[in-house]
């Protein structure tokens, strides 16, 4: 079973998701977000395996660095944004100096693809490409535990204005990708509550479900 606890990050109050499996001692992170003292304090005694990125818009990379550095972990992201974690001009972080100072961090040491699986933590984490929000979102899944990034959200849906976001990329992934797994799959979105696919497509006023 997938332990999961959440960490609300930074000003844009960014999902940071902390997984373990049966061997505590390991854990993987999802989007480790700015301001990111009270995971760095959490992850204090346990082994990083990786560091696993949806995309890599600021609010969701802050953390990054700093605990590469500590933990000497790798870095997956999808090929798409892999100039971006350097970049603060792509990243985004350039653009809101109102919220932060420039966010920069070393590439990627890893690609993420669409169908490629990942075993850490005792677990296999199946990659989804579904853009939209960014070119190189992707979802990752776990069993019956998904997570969506900024692609789908409880009631809502990522913002398709920022570099390289497409409405039609993103409607795309949620009805042809996330909206094909099964009702009961479990949504950890990056921001937000939690939420299930059954009551998105039931509920979600910017994507039906077809």
């Amino acid at each position: 079973m997938l332990n999961i606890r959440t960490f609300t990050l930074g000003p844009l109050q960014t999902n940071a998701y902390l997984l373990q499996g049966e061997d505590l001692g390991k854990a993987v992170i999802v989007d480790p977000g700015m301001n990111p003292g009270p995971l760095l304090k959490a992850i204090h005694d346990l082994e990083i395996e990786a560091i696993l990125l949806t995309h890599a818009h600021f609010d969701h990379i802050g953390g990054v660095e700093e605990i590469r550095k500590l933990k000497g972990c790798p870095v997956y992201l999808h090929d798409l944004e892999s100039d971006w974690l350097p970049s603060a001009k792509l990243n985004g972080s350039l653009n809101w100096p109102q919220v932060t100072p420039p966010i920069t961090a070393s590439p990627a040491e890893f690609a993420l693809g669409e169908g490629q699986k990942l075993n850490l933590i005792g677990h296999s984490f199946q990659v989804f490409h579904t853009p939209g929000h960014s070119p190189g979102s992707v979802s990752l899944l776990c069993g019956k535990d998904l997570f969506a990034g900024d692609v789908l959200f409880r009631m809502g849906v990522g913002r398709t204005d920022l570099t390289g976001g497409r409405e039609r990329d993103l409607v795309d992934s949620i009805q042809n990708r996330l909206y094909q797994f099964s009702d009961d799959v479990v949504v950890y979105p990056g921001h937000g509550p939690k939420t299930t696919i059954g009551y998105e497509k039931q509920n979600n006023p910017y994507v039906p479900s077809r």
